[in-house]
This record gives structure tokens, C-alpha cells and sequence, in this order.
């Protein structure tokens, strides 16, 4: 399988990198010439449009920011489905609204091509250990022709019909926003108690109060300051979609929204 990946940042470089090593044929593109240099002394082949790395390409995987990054890479002239085949697929890693899966989808299938929705968790450090998590959304036999680059990173959980791994995957980061206020309340409480962040963080680290979230703030301190900078725009594009996608289901988040709403006060993004 020749494959095409776009978005060469902190989770999709290393995505690239690993499939590359995995000794696939593997085109890449960029905007900026700069982000392509670490693969120079590789096997990794560079496309001089999105169009090119299309034609080039049997599978084209997309670890892009957001909904409207996703969309311009894909259409118009020079976008990847300008230059893909009949039989091709496209799977979206980026973390987006499950209705941009389906609307790109028509477009995709208008041409032949496939279009599963893959967004991942786990981050660059899970890549090198090949234990991402792939959260699949889409035809089963699709998902499954995709299972020997995904391998290459990871595993994966074929979640349903196309759109399901957005759904969980933007679950999962409601909840891990959620708890993120609750364990920095928790630190807070502890100091007007007596008790240091430092050392609660040690207890509850290693008890079963323990979250990712946590040990996120744990490593840091404590403090949120580095987890702001870095993902609090992305945290709240996220709830924001779950809260659009409870609405039109119909149904109420709860209190893990209630939660997320607290967490992104105090990374300064409120909802």
C-alpha cells in the first residue's frame, strides 16, 4: 500500500516516521519546506502539492488541526482528491466534527474514493511504542485494509459506521478535561489543608485516584500554565463539538460537562 500522510506536527510526525520505517512507500507534504527536512536522509518521497501526494498515493492520512485545515487540504484543484484514484482511501486522524467526516465523505465518494474518520490518543511518546490508539469510525472492510499502517503505530477499535471514532475520541477528551479540573481543585484543596502539592501529588499518583489528567499536572508541578499554552484551544474546540453534537442528538452531557466547563475556566478558555 502507498501511503500519503499530511500534518507533520508533534503527534503526525512521528506517525510519518513510523510508517516510513515500517518500510512503506510513503509520500510526503507540507506547507512549509522546513517541517519536511528531519525525513531528507529517509526513504520518505516529498509532493509538491496535496494533489501530487494524492495521485501518489493509495491511502492518504490526514493529522491536520482542525475542520477547516482537514477541508482545504482535500479539496480544490491542487487537494488531495484532485489527484487520488478510484479506490482510494483517506483517513482523517485529525480530531473534528463527525458531520466534516460525512460531508467529505460525498464529496470522496463522488470519485471513488473512501473515507473513514481515525482519530488518535496516546500521544507522540505511544507512537515510538507502538501502542497509539486508532479510533476508528467507517466501513469495516476499509478500517481493515487500513489495519497494516495503522500497526505501524499502533492498534486500533473499529467503533461503527463513520463519524463513531470522532464521537470517542472527542468523549474522551471531555473527560480528560473534566478531570483535569477535578484534580487541580483537588491539589488546591489539599494545600489550603496543609498538604503539599508536591507530596499529594506522589499519593495520589500512585493510588486510585490516579488519572492521566493528573499525572499530567503532576509532571508540571502542579501547575496548568504549560498544559494552557499548549492545549486549552484545543481542549475547548473539542467540548465545544461534544456540546454541538449532544444538542442535536437531543441529549444532556451531565455533570462531566459541568466539569469541562470548570477545567477550561481555569486554563483561561472558557467554553
Amino acid at each position: 500500500m502507498r501511503v500519503g500522510f499530511i500534518g507533520l506536527g508533534s503527534q503526525g510526525g512521528p506517525m510519518a516516521s513510523a510508517i516510513v520505517d515500517a518500510g512503506f512507500d510513503t509520500t510526503l507534504w507540507a506547507r512549509r519546506p522546513a517541517t519536511l527536512e528531519p525525513y531528507a536522509d529517509t526513504a520518505a518521497k516529498i509532493a509538491g502539492s496535496p494533489a501530487e501526494l494524492g495521485a501518489a498515493s493509495d491511502l492518504v492520512c490526514l493529522c491536520v488541526v482542525g475542520d477547516a485545515d482537514v477541508v482545504e487540504v482535500l479539496n480544490g484543484d491542487s487537494g488531495v482528491l484532485a489527484g487520488m484514484a478510484d479506490g482510494g482511501i483517506i483517513a482523517i486522524h485529525s480530531t473534528v466534527h463527525p458531520d466534516t467526516c460525512r460531508r467529505i465523505a460525498e464529496t470522496a465518494g463522488a470519485r471513488g474514493v473512501s473515507v473513514i474518520d481515525a482519530p488518535v490518543s496516546g500521544g507522540s511518546p505511544a507512537v515510538a511504542e507502538k501502542r497509539l490508539l486508532v479510533m476508528a469510525g467507517g466501513d469495516a472492510d476499509v478500517v481493515e485494509r487500513c489495519r497494516p499502517v495503522f500497526e505501524s503505530y499502533g492498534s486500533h477499535v473499529h467503533l461503527g459506521p463513520l463519524g463513531s471514532g470522532q464521537v470517542a475520541k472527542l468523549l474522551n477528551n471531555l473527560l480528560f478535561t473534566a478531570n483535569l479540573a477535578n484534580a487541580k481543585t483537588t491539589l488546591q484543596l489539599g494545600e489550603a489543608l496543609g498538604i503539599s502539592t508536591t507530596s499529594l501529588c506522589d499519593v495520589l499518583t500512585r493510588g486510585s485516584a490516579n488519572s492521566s489528567a493528573l499525572a499530567s499536572i503532576a509532571a508540571m508541578g502542579g501547575s496548568l500554565d504549560v498544559l494552557t499554552q499548549v492545549a486549552g484551544a484545543l481542549l475547548q474546540k473539542d467540548v465545544r463539538l461534544v456540546v454541538d453534537i449532544a444538542q442535536k442528538a437531543g441529549v444532556t452531557p451531565g455533570a462531566v460537562l459541568d466539569a469541562a466547563d470548570a477545567a477550561l475556566r481555569l486554563l483561561e478558555h472558557p467554553r
